[in-house]
């Protein structure tokens, strides 16, 4: 009817077409890259990858894991798709920015013109009402209908989640499991699924699989009498690569021993003196108070320690760094950092208003060195916590530090330990490039005689060799030598620090 009454009014159907906004689907390759997942880094290790080629994802699904040089992470999908390329294989580094993998993705687009467009009647004839086309809805090729139908893949944590055992299923590993296949030759595809929560792969797998190995005579990928190929792992690349631009920095070194006859008289006391927060909730002394010091305003409640900060024994090094913190507010030289913007300019000096002392820690994926901020704010109690809680995230495997442990600006000085494993005196450490501007290496303590004690015969003192190297660029030698000094009437004269507190 329509129709019939547009007919004698051709200036309106001249102007009129029927057709209709359309959504044209169609496919592009969206690039994704690694994006920036904490200050400081620069690059990442792959280690797994979650997706094969060609697996279709939904957004938030796990795409794959990366090591950095302070952390482990997850990274998802940002689409819904269907992955066509892993540009980077497992076990490659790949920079901040660069591409990981193509997933193509189907976009939606607008179209306002369909190709049935009704054509402008002819003014000069007259209209036959059959002319008018009709619109038909047709399904446009390569329209999102076919992509929604392709079944949604199951999160591995969903609890409804069934491991696909076909050959081309992701294999679930952790890093550390992922590690010790490369060192035996265990190739993981031959165990899964494993016998884990969801088919993961546990450590028992494959030392199964090497028992039946040896139990059948079947040849290991490991000969005794061969050459073995190791490649470096990501710390101890990083390694590699911080000891090389260690040489353009010149060294000096300065070695002595400090007397700690004193401390050590002094940590039975200091140790039956623990605050309750940092000891074990089974050594905490249940005993009840006569009078309760709450009894008019309830004391500020102290922080919170995790268990893997708490402990019951103070050690000297605590101490050491507490009275390092104290020297390093005496000479500013040694709370500063070197910066350099352009390196055609001139280098400038940057001085903090704290002691940011970096430790050296040997753990099972290579030498870390989380920073303790602020460590002159500190006591002596809450040092040794900060270093055993440090000390538990460093054995974890993948490596539990975080950018929080181990910031971009790390520390001044670095402290390293090294007579914690060793019985030596003195070493030689290494000062890396933006490790600030002194090491010292920690020997032994020992009881020996010194002569120098006494009426002449001598006294059985506790001795401690410590070995700096500073950056000769910034810290001239009797500077180094005269802060180090600093530091002895501290360590060797304990009581400074109550009436430095007083």
């Amino acid at each position: 009817m329509f129709t019939r009454r547009l007919q004698g009014k051709r200036f309106l159907v001249a102007c009129l077409h029927t057709s209709r906004r359309v959504q044209n689907s169609r496919k592009v390759i969206e690039k994704f890259k690694l994006a920036d997942i904490g200050e400081g880094i620069t690059e990442c290790e792959i280690i797994k990858w979650n997706v094969k080629p060609q697996a279709v994802i939904q957004a938030f699904d796990p795409l794959c894991e990366v090591q950095s040089d302070k952390a482990s992470v997850e990274i998802t999908s940002p689409f819904d798709g269907v992955v066509t390329e892993l540009l980077v294989q497992e076990g490659q580094v790949a920079k901040v920015g660069s591409n990981l993998c193509l997933i193509e993705v189907v976009k939606e687009a607008a179209i306002g013109i369909s190709p049935n467009v009704a054509e402008p009647v002819n003014t000069s004839s007259n209209p036959d009402t059959n002319s008018l086309p009709t619109i038909e809805s047709e399904q446009e090729p390569g329209s999102s209908k076919e992509f929604a139908s392709a079944p949604r893949r199951k999160h591995p944590m969903d609890p409804t989640f069934t491991p696909d055992t076909k050959s081309n299923s992701p294999i679930y590993a952790t890093p550390s499991v992922r590690h010790i296949a490369r060192q035996r030759g265990v190739d993981l595809s031959q165990l899964a699924p494993g016998s884990g929560k969801d088919g993961r792969i546990e450590r028992r797998d494959i030392d199964d699989y090497l028992a039946g190995a040896a139990t059948t005579g079947a040849p290991l990928a490991l000969q005794d009498d061969q050459d073995v190929v190791v490649e470096l792992g990501r710390t101890r690349h990083s390694m590699w690569k911080a000891m090389e631009k260690s040489l353009h920095i010149p060294h000096f070194g300065y070695s002595t021993t400090l007397d700690l006859t004193t401390l050590h008289g002094l940590l039975p006391s200091l140790n039956a003196n623990i605050p309750p927060h940092f000891l074990p909730p089974s050594v905490i002394p249940t005993l009840p108070l006569a009078v309760s010091p709450s009894s008019v305003y309830p004391p500020s409640p102290p922080p919170e320690i995790p268990p893997s900060g708490q402990y019951t024994r103070l050690t000297y090094l605590p101490f050491l760094l507490k009275t390092l913190a104290k020297s390093m507010l005496e000479w500013p030289l040694f709370r500063a950092s070197i910066t350099t913007t352009d390196p055609s300019s001139k280098p400038t000096l940057t001085i903090r208003p704290h002691s940011d002392i970096s430790v050296a820690l040997s753990t099972p994926n290579g030498l870390y060195t989380p920073t303790i901020q602020s460590a002159d704010s500190h006591s002596m109690y809450a040092l040794s916590s900060q270093l055993k809680y440090l000390s538990h995230l460093g054995r974890q495997i993948p490596c539990g530090l975080t950018p929080k442990e181990m910031p971009k600006r790390g520390g001044t000085l670095t402290v390293s330990n090294v007579g914690a494993i060793g019985a030596g005196d003195f070493a030689a450490p290494v000062l890396v490039s933006g490790g600030g501007v002194a090491i010292v290496a920690l020997g032994r303590a020992k009881w020996v005689w010194d002569v120098d004690r006494g009426d002449g015969s001598g006294e059985r003192r506790l001795k401690l060799g410590v070995s700096w190297s500073a950056d000769h660029r910034v810290i001239e030698g009797a500077e180094l030598a005269a802060f180090v000094e600093c530091w002895r009437g501290y360590v060797e004269n304990p009581a400074r620090l109550i009436a430095d507190s007083v």
